[in-house]
């Protein structure tokens, strides 16, 4: 297949966006992907949400959260087209550069399809959910097509990982709210753009971000993958969802040793 080639090929990175993201712990990277290859991914990732997707609860019904988006998780162990893109070395290796480790591991993939009609995203940051020991961690944003400002893209507030307030929260209005008003008094840019077709952003655990509604008729859809340092070590989870995480996305790994399990692969590095 055309795109197995794509996948593994390398990536290059400038020493100017390697210091843009360790500074602002975000980046946006065009052409990451082409449109041949987006087009594929698209297809087969939709087919397998639809066969997946058991949320039947109408749009209106549903909480601030659950109107953000449809999720389903570990894509990469029900179909192994999908599986190729996940395990790509073209972006582990960009994750790794950024993050200036020797290499990554898997943590989970998602898909994230937001709705016609889907609500908002409100601010957080992801690492509230993960029990990790350290911020080496980071997530490829890849939107299956081109993605405007109505759709809901990805927002960042640049830098924001430095802000200890609001890491305990939950996605939900009370985040939204919350974080927002904190933010208002900083500094930190907040980035609001559109994503070309094979642009892929990728944030760090810590980095405040949000997304806006879909108010298009088309659904909004993006496949994430997070990575994690290959010598990443598990902390005791300090909140039920690191609990919860814990037992999910790195089912045998111990409390003070190097996730190695089945499910977290190395996808990059030795």
């Amino acid at each position: 297949m055309h795109f197995k080639s794509i996948l593994d090929k390398t990536y290059a990175l400038t020493e100017e966006q390697i210091a843009f993201y360790q500074k602002n712990r975000f980046i946006k990277l065009k052409q990451v992907l082409d449109k041949e290859t987006l087009s594929y991914f698209n297809t087969i990732i939709s087919e397998k949400v639809n066969e997946l997707n058991e949320e039947d609860t109408p749009l209106e019904k549903r909480s601030t959260y659950g109107k953000a988006f449809l999720q389903l998780f570990n894509l990469w162990t029900k179909d192994e087209e999908i599986k190729d893109l996940v395990f790509s070395k073209r972006l582990a290796k960009i994750a790794s550069d950024l993050m200036q480790v020797d290499g990554v591991r898997l943590y989970h993939d998602q898909a994230l399809f937001k709705e016609a009609g889907g609500g908002i995203t409100p601010w957080h940051a992801d690492q509230h959910y993960w029990p990790l020991t350290t911020d080496k961690t980071i997530t490829a944003w890849i939107p299956l097509q081109e993605t405007p400002l109505e759709m809901g893209p990805l927002e960042f507030s640049a830098g924001s990982h430095e802000i200890l307030e609001g890491r305990e929260l939950s996605i939900s209005d009370d985040s939204e709210t919350q974080i927002e008003k904190r933010l208002k008094v900083t500094d930190f840019k907040h980035i609001i753009e559109p994503f070309d077709a094979g642009e892929i952003s990728f944030h760090s655990g810590w980095v405040f971000h949000r997304a806006g509604a879909n108010t298009t008729d088309q659904i909004r859809k993006v496949m994430t993958i997070i990575y994690m340092d290959k010598d990443m070590v598990l902390k005791n989870p300090s909140n039920d969802g690191q609990q919860n995480d814990w037992e999910t996305w790195c089912p045998g790994a111990k409390i003070g040793e190097v996730i190695n399990t089945p499910l977290n692969p190395v996808l990059y590095g030795n």
